[in-house]
């Protein structure tokens, strides 16, 4: 089978496609003939090695952490899929070594859901990891409906599903952008729209949920409100009794499960910017890198199709 290798850290042009052993399922896994997967800011910080010291595995590795594809054989066991079931997953590469840019992936069946009817398989891809991760925050940040959120970075990947998954629920979503973006992300749902080229409002919304790292984000929050950050590096400070808390995206099938569910009803829209070749991981690395796309870069077995 082809897959996208990391033979060690470096620039993009170390990513090189191989020809590897197809894996076999173990027992309570799916092995999934892959349609498509997603290029996610993680698989950039693995790669460059900014990330190492989080990073236990030999070389050479596989990248990625999410897919849609098709069940192609059952481990021993796994009774929650059958063979030809079209499935959707979130593998965290970094803890688990499964990474997902291959034509053939075996992982467990508990962190894998049904895709969603309807949806196009490769656009598919788009939905696992930041799904789950605006998903997650927003359960760790507790906003309740009819309370107001500002939402950094919102026609991002996760920012963009949040504005969707709060809106939602009755959530009144003031979105945060670069200029231009605005339509689009009143088109998500958000009520009101702020763009980065103009000082913040102070003390106007009741939550922050910062996925940008944006310094300063945190003065648009009221007295004693709420904050989740999902970017490490550059969390919200607390201050004036500011709850700040930080969200780290977990393996969850079940979860995963309902996302799809919502993609199915309308609520959850399938951002898609580009669909390339596993030979173009080198290039997706570059365009991801360099900021602006707006919608998932996907990686896909174009050749073998």
């Amino acid at each position: 089978m082809r897959a996208t290798v990391l033979p060690q850290y470096g620039e993009p042009e170390r990513l090189v496609v191989a020809e590897l052993p197809a894996p076999a399922p173990a027992p309570g896994q799916i092995l999934v003939r892959t349609a498509a997967s997603a290029v996610n800011p993680v698989d950039l910080a693995v790669r460059s090695g900014s990330a190492a010291e989080y990073v236990k595995l030999p070389f050479p590795m596989v990248l990625g952490w999410d897919l849609s594809g098709v069940v192609e054989a059952l481990g021993e066991g796994v009774t929650r899929f059958a063979v030809g079931d079209r499935v959707v997953a979130m593998s965290a590469q970094m803890a688990t070594g499964i990474g997902t840019h291959a034509e053939l992936v075996a992982l467990d069946a508990a962190i894998a859901a049904p895709a969603p009817q309807g949806a196009d398989l490769v656009h598919a891809a788009a939905l696992p990891l930041a799904g789950l991760t605006a998903d997650q925050a927003l359960e760790v940040l507790g906003a309740e409906s009819g309370s107001s959120l500002l939402v950094t970075g919102a026609v991002g990947a996760v920012g963009g599903f949040a504005v969707q998954l709060a809106a939602a629920r009755g959530i009144r979503v003031t979105a945060l952008v670069r200029p231009g973006d605005e339509e689009l992300a009143r088109s998500l749902g958000a009520s009101e729209v702020l763009t980065s080229d103009r000082p913040l409002p102070e003390g106007v919304v009741d939550a922050l949920f910062e996925t940008a790292g944006y310094a300063g984000a945190i003065a648009a929050v009221r007295d004693g409100g709420r904050a989740v950050s999902i970017v490490p590096a550059a969390a919200p400070q607390a201050e004036r009794g500011i709850e700040v808390k930080m969200s780290f995206v977990e393996q969850d099938g079940e979860r995963l499960t309902k996302l799809s569910g919502l993609v199915e009803s309308g609520t959850l829209t399938l951002r898609v910017a580009d669909v390339l070749d596993f030979a173009d991981a080198a290039l997706a690395h570059k365009r991801l890198g360099a900021g602006g796309t707006r919608g998932k870069l996907l990686l896909a077995s174009l050749t073998a199709n």
